[in-house]
Parts: C-alpha cells; structure tokens; sequence
C-alpha cells in the first residue's frame, strides 16, 4: 500500500534525523567535557540538540509533523506500537537528563 510506504519512509528519516541529533549532542558534550556520559550535560548546544532530539522522538509541538500522517498510513496495532512502547526510550532519556536541560525549552 504506497500511504504504508511513505509512513515507513517519514518514520525512518525523522528517527534518523532525531538519533543524529542525540549523536551530535553527544560528541559536543564529549568535546567539552571529555566525557561521553548524556546525564551531565555542561554545555547549551549539547542540550539544545538532545532537547530536539527527545522532541522529535517523541512527536512534540514543533516536531510533531510526521506522526499523524506515519499513524494514518500504519496498522492499527503498528501504530500502537509506535504511540506506545517506542515512547519509553526518549522518555528515559529525558527523565535522565532532565537536570541538565534548560527549562524554558521544555515548556
């Protein structure tokens, strides 16, 4: 079904998209720090990055454009799946790091 396909493919080029920016925020904090640990973020451009990731991943206002239309184009239990359970990740990230992130971004 071609709505199936392009929800496949908007799906995976935001995940992407989100796990580069988390890899990004990663090495940038490892440039400053010398430390590859996400919890102790040093650095506003390394939390500015893992804050858009995280809201990409999760389908946040302003980065929720694609996941009403992968939800449309998927089945119904694929679609659960990816409301649900592929939520626990970028929600542990956050709570992990929620210490170091800048407030204002988050709300």
């Amino acid at each position: 079904h071609p709505r199936a396909i392009e929800a496949a493919i908007k799906y995976f080029l935001v995940q992407a998209a989100a796990s580069t920016l988390v890899l990004f925020s990663s090495m940038t904090n490892a440039w400053y720090t010398g430390q590859w640990d996400l919890t102790q973020l040093v650095h506003p451009t390394s939390c500015l990055l893992l804050t858009a990731a995280i809201g990409m991943k999760l389908g946040l206002v302003p980065f929720h454009f694609w996941f009403p239309e992968v939800l449309q184009g998927s089945s119904l239990a694929t679609a659960l799946l990816l409301s649900t359970v592929m939520k626990f990740p970028p929600i542990t990230i956050l709570f992990m790091t929620s210490h170091s992130l800048n407030p204002t971004l988050l709300t």
